[in-house]
């Protein structure tokens, strides 16, 4: 921390750990750039075994499903199932509401009365430890009605681009729009984004919705293919974002690398929600300079993490550690959006996360915006502040955890 950190002069005089945990001592030593929201938790410390399985091939345990909270209203949503997972083959999807959670039929608790209780945390909880063989009892309402299903944590990958609807074509009323959605940027997602944008270059395709609106970031690698990917027009020589470390450890420029499937976008659509950040934001930050007011930020505010950090291992441990130590700059030098990209984006346009209806919809609130957009039509700009969405179109928010795992920080409230 005293050679790495972003911001030395926030480090506490005393650097003499009194703290029980590695947890608490870099709460400690970060409490004072966490008081200025510069911070957020980013500097952590995690299993090593558990990021290098999940940043190689999505591996994990759980039930597979993403889970949101209304906690003033006392309700819990799935916004979506991952392929393989227990939970989609168990016919809970992206829209079912979860009523009552129990270890089994006679423990059942309401889900109003576990957040009137304890919080969303209430609802980390009752769900259980993130390890293969814990049993929950589910009772559910969907569109087939209200049920109650037994489902059981296991191992699995998470795909990072859905093979439902993570990469399509877009008929929007005669004009072909390249449509992405990428759940987290892992190693096991090149050959995914490389297949999708040989697609989409095939088909001529120059207007694109690319759905960052669940990625909580990942590795810069793969974050960098997207960019590439996306710049066809761009030259080897053009910097697609910079990272900037403290005074006299320099900076580090990522330029734009064409691909064979790159295609040469005239407009661009991103999807954003609070839980779209880091590596995500990045790329969103990184197409200003280049293509201005032919982009739009698409949602709501993103999350603000435009820092990033530098590991140091201890495998005989387990132990990573993840030090905040560089900012991202787009090429003009842009950053601090550590409150969101609303004010950051020249264009941006307001809308709702629709759970009602599945992702890849063009008619689901946020792509249908999107694609307005794209079409050249007017909208609602998005506040840095209050939403001034209806509390109808306003979504739940993602559950994460006091202490996320790997996967719950890359892609978050998943479980």
């Amino acid at each position: 921390m005293s050679e790495w950190y972003l911001f030395p002069e926030t480090l506490p005089s005393d650097l003499s750990p009194t703290q029980a945990t590695v947890d608490e001592y870099l709460d400690h030593l970060t409490a004072t750039a966490r008081a200025q929201g510069r911070d957020r938790f980013f500097t952590s410390a995690t299993s090593l075994a558990q990021d290098q399985a999940f940043f190689g091939s999505g591996a994990t345990a759980g039930f597979g499903m993403r889970v949101s909270t209304e906690v003033t209203a006392g309700r819990v949503f799935i916004s979506e199932a991952y392929e393989g997972g227990p939970a989609l083959q168990a016919g809970i999807d992206r829209g079912t509401e979860v009523l009552a959670i129990g270890t089994s039929a006679s423990t059942m608790q309401t889900v109003d009365s576990i957040i009137a209780a304890g919080g969303s945390e209430g609802i980390t909880n009752a769900l259980g430890a993130s390890e293969a063989g814990v049993t929950r009892v589910l009772r559910i309402s969907d569109v087939g009605g209200t049920r109650e299903v037994p489902i059981t944590k296991v191992a699995y990958e998470v795909m990072p681009v859905s093979s439902r609807y993570g990469a399509r074509i877009i008929d929007d009323s005669g004009k072909k729009v390249g449509y992405l959605n990428v759940r987290t940027f892992i190693s096991s997602a090149d050959p995914a984004l490389r297949a999708a944008f040989a697609q989409f270059k095939a088909a001529g395709i120059t207007e694109f919705v690319i759905d960052l609106r669940y990625n909580g970031g990942g590795l810069i690698v793969t974050a960098k293919l997207l960019g590439a990917l996306l710049g066809g027009n761009r030259s080897p020589a053009e910097v697609f974002f910079r990272l900037a470390y403290r005074p006299g450890k320099g900076f580090k420029n990522e330029t734009f690398a064409p691909q064979p499937e790159s295609v040469a976008p005239t407009r661009i659509a991103f999807i954003g929600t609070k839980a779209t950040a880091s590596m995500s934001e990045v790329m969103v930050n990184g197409f200003i300079p280049y293509l201005g007011d032919k982009m739009a930020l698409i949602g709501t505010n993103t999350f603000g993490k435009p820092v990033g950090q530098t590991w140091i291992d201890r495998p005989a441990c387990d132990d990573r550690v993840k030090v905040t130590a560089f900012a991202f700059e787009n090429s003009a030098g842009k950053t601090g959006y550590f409150s969101g990209l609303a004010d950051f984006v020249p264009v941006s346009c307001q809308a709702g996360d629709e759970i009602a209806r599945p992702l890849g919809d063009p008619q689901e609130a946020s792509i249908r915006q999107a694609l307005d957009f794209l079409a050249g039509k007017p909208c609602t700009k998005i506040s840095a502040g209050v939403s001034t969405l209806s509390v109808k179109a306003k979504p739940p928010e993602l559950l994460v955890p006091e202490r996320p795992s790997t996967v719950q920080r890359e892609a978050p409230g998943t479980f």
